[in-house]
């Protein structure tokens, strides 16, 4: 007897840790969570006008998608739309699921209307918040959407817990069709108009017309703390971001953690998130959340108007909402500031030695108009001119009829090629007084073969043609360290001993100082097996952000490994 009740004994024990551990397995299991997109005009009414805005599932901004580390998103998108449509999910680094990514023309072609397409992939170490967006033309305008990645199911943040977490998408808002406004641009070659509002959760705020009614108010409770998760969805403009008498504790960027750090003021860049916790520690009231640009381009249009929000306390009296200062547009002090305050959570694991040492030049440009071009298409700054944005002076060109990606796996010629420079065919005082002769770039589709596992580190390089500014460049498929800053032109035998290689933060997304310089290293590791079924092969991809038209605020640049072990292409 004796023997049996010990056997049971144990027996109960192994069915406890058992089923405790099919337990902890079942929070732990990662989840495929399933959605669909539909793309289609939908009347938005804004600034006193309705327009029949593109959005994704009637909403403006889109639906926000909740997953945690480790998660697979599968997204049916079904484009109702009359133009063409790619979704491309920011920041995520698409391992193993390269066709996925989404810019047009580069890893698919576009999803034409009437037409539908299944992007699925899965999101592991990552946590934090990213967003989604359309990548085609400017449908980002109004297409765009969070996505927030919690960890894994029982696992803590590094932080507090939160009472309360709050997204809020920054955008901009054109009272007409944005595709309308990029093509302008493109037939006459000036600047796009510049937008008429900018919106917090899509919504301009009660200091535009017509807007009081709609403000995007967000409720909270004395004593409590919540995370608020900022996204810069603006497609061309860097804002500021404040919220009246509050402190704002900066825990993440680009789905990265940071050492936490307490500030004022945000600045992000188009397509940068930032995670601040806010504490309910003010007399129960209502504040103005606000946002508007940080402008570094002297004498350029922008968009001067400011966004607002409401932070709302329960049982807050009934008086105007608090406005908070903002600095001044230009305020490249506090601009510099706030980007030198972000360190990794822990030791980084940054490439100490490296193997590719590439050097890039951004700016704008200006194109001699084609003798046959009459003066309406040929309305840049200077006359005979027209608009262009270039890297190392190659003005990117999107091929038209196929993808990139597709061209190199069938062997296509005439896509693209590989002679894209690793320095500026011309050295020159980047941030001084550039000659007129190197105003003008040379259009194409050109590539960089890196080898894989290449560990590599990029020089962005501002320059004064044109006029100088703060630039976002955005790694598709990658986080990078940027592991150092500055202004003037980079001068390799001083400023490297500037770099941090202990605590970089890691983004994917850096704001290259306006007459200034940024320097990013990664390993280019990232190998995608790609679909069978789409005769693709094996490759991975990453790019940055990318337009020509008009100022050039983004770019693309990007990076293709075509076999597990075979070369990798950087686009220019």
């Amino acid at each position: 007897m004796e023997s049996v009740k010990t056997n049971s004994k144990y027996s109960s024990i192994l069915i406890a840790i058992f089923v405790l551990s099919s337990f902890a397995l079942a929070l732990a299991n990662p989840k495929t969570h399933e959605h669909e997109f539909v793309v289609e005009a939908t009347p938005v009414k804004r600034l006193c006008k309705t327009h029949n805005t593109i959005t994704v599932n009637g909403q403006y901004p889109g639906p926000t998608l909740e997953i945690n580390n480790g998660d697979t998103l599968v997204v049916k998108v079904t484009n109702k739309a009359r133009y063409n449509v790619t979704i491309h999910w920011h920041g995520v680094r698409q391992m193993r699921t390269g066709w996925a990514d989404g810019p047009e023309f580069v890893t698919q072609c576009p999803i034409r209307p009437g037409g539908s397409y299944t992007y699925r992939f899965t999101v592991n170490g990552q946590e934090g918040t990213l967003w989604w967006h359309a990548h085609s033309s400017w449908l980002r305008a109004t297409v765009y959407g969070a996505l927030i990645i919690r960890p894994r199911e029982g696992e803590p943040y590094p932080f507090p817990k939160p009472n309360h977490e709050t997204s809020i998408l920054l955008g901009e808002w054109w009272d007409g069709n944005p595709i309308d406004v990029v093509r302008q641009a493109q037939r006459t070659g000036a600047a796009p108009n510049i937008s008429d509002a900018y919106t917090i959760n899509g919504q301009p705020g009660d200091l535009y017309k017509c807007s009081t009614k709609g403000t995007t108010i967000i409720p909270i409770h004395s004593g409590e703390t919540n995370l608020v998760r900022v996204i810069n969805a603006a497609l061309n403009q860097p804002l500021f971001f404040t919220i009246a008498n509050h402190k704002l504790t900066v825990v993440g960027a680009d789905a990265s953690y940071v050492k936490p750090f307490t500030t004022n003021i945000l600045m992000l860049g188009p397509g940068q998130t930032t995670d601040v916790l806010i504490h309910a520690n003010q007399p129960p009231s209502k504040y103005y959340i606000a946002a508007r640009a940080y402008q570094s381009a002297q004498n350029a249009p922008f968009d001067n108007t400011t966004t607002t929000a409401i932070l709302q306390y329960h049982n807050s009296i009934k008086t105007k909402p608090i406005m908070p200062p903002l600095p001044s547009y230009n305020n490249t002090n506090i601009v510099t500031k706030f980007s030198r305050s972000f360190f990794s959570l822990r030791k980084a694991e940054v490439p100490t030695e490296i193997d590719e040492n590439l050097f890039f030049t951004i700016g704008l440009g200006l194109n001699n108009c084609p003798k046959n071009f009459r003066k309406r298409r040929c309305q840049g700054p200077i006359n005979g001119t027209r608009f262009t944005a270039s890297m190392n002076n190659v003005s990117f060109t999107l091929p038209n009829n196929i993808s990139i990606l597709q061209a190199h796996y069938h062997g296509i010629p005439g896509v693209f090629t590989t002679d894209f420079p690793a320095k500026p065919p011309v050295k020159f005082d980047y941030t001084g007084n550039v000659s007129r002769s190197l105003w003008q770039p040379v259009p194409g589709t050109k590539a960089y073969k890196l080898k894989f596992g290449s560990r590599v580190q990029i020089v962005l390089q501002d320059t004064s043609i044109v006029t100088p500014e703060n630039h976002p460049i955005h790694l598709h498929g990658y986080d990078f360290y940027i592991v150092a800053e500055g202004f003037g032109n980079f001068d390799a035998k001083k400023d490297t001993s500037k770099f941090n290689l202990v605590d970089p933060p890691m983004r994917n997304t850096v704001a290259v100082p306006v007459n200034g310089w940024a320097v990013i290293r990664f390993v280019a590791d990232n190998t995608r097996c790609l679909d069978s079924a789409l005769s693709l092969g094996c490759s991975y991809w990453l790019g940055f952000g990318y337009y020509t038209i008009g100022r050039g605020w983004s770019w693309e640049i990007a990076i293709n490994t075509i076999t597990s072990t075979g070369p990798a292409y950087l686009l220019g």
